[in-house]
């Protein structure tokens, strides 16, 4: 059992081909915010000109064959703008696991082939444990925080690096 759990542990945080996920993170992030467009509040009220915004967090990264496992915790919020003042309007936080292939001719060289995510609810932590081992709790490197988000969003919308967030 020790040198199980030692294995686990040489082989987690720490070890990721840091350069691998500097080209696949831009591609999850595109591939998010695509398939959350129209499930938000905001997108209904015209007004508050809304998009969703995304980041993603390396839990674990692996390529074989030319095809790339990311499992990430990721994070969307869809934020508008009303009276100057930031809104949220709908977000999320979710475990997922992104499959990648290299493609020269897609944006960023990759395209995403499958994308999976754990199930709101009862079974989210057996979903979790199974898709990212026994050591699966996020540690807090793994969770995109939301000023990530919120700093993106205020550039966007062209508010202030201070604006308030609100309540959509």
């Amino acid at each position: 059992m020790v040198l199980v759990l030692t294995g686990l542990w040489a082989a987690g945080p720490g070890r990721l081909d840091r350069h691998l996920w500097d080209e696949v993170r831009p591609v999850i992030e595109a591939r998010l915010v695509a398939d959350e467009r129209g499930s938000g509040y905001g997108e209904t009220v015209p007004a508050l000109r809304a998009r969703w915004f995304c980041g993603a967090e390396p839990r674990d990264l692996d390529e074989r064959d030319g095809v790339v496992r990311a499992g990430v915790t990721t994070r969307c919020a869809e934020y508008g703008v009303r009276r100057g003042t930031l809104v949220e309007c709908s977000g999320d936080e979710v475990p997922q696991v992104v499959r990648l292939e290299r493609d020269a001719a897609a944006p960023g060289g990759f395209r995403v082939v499958s994308r999976e995510e754990a199930p709101d609810g009862e079974g989210g932590g057996a979903w979790v444990a199974s898709h990212f081992g026994p050591l699966s709790e996020p540690g807090p490197g793994d969770v995109v925080p939301s000023d990530v988000l919120e700093k993106a969003a205020r550039a966007h919308f062209h508010l202030p690096p201070d604006a308030p967030v609100a309540d959509c």
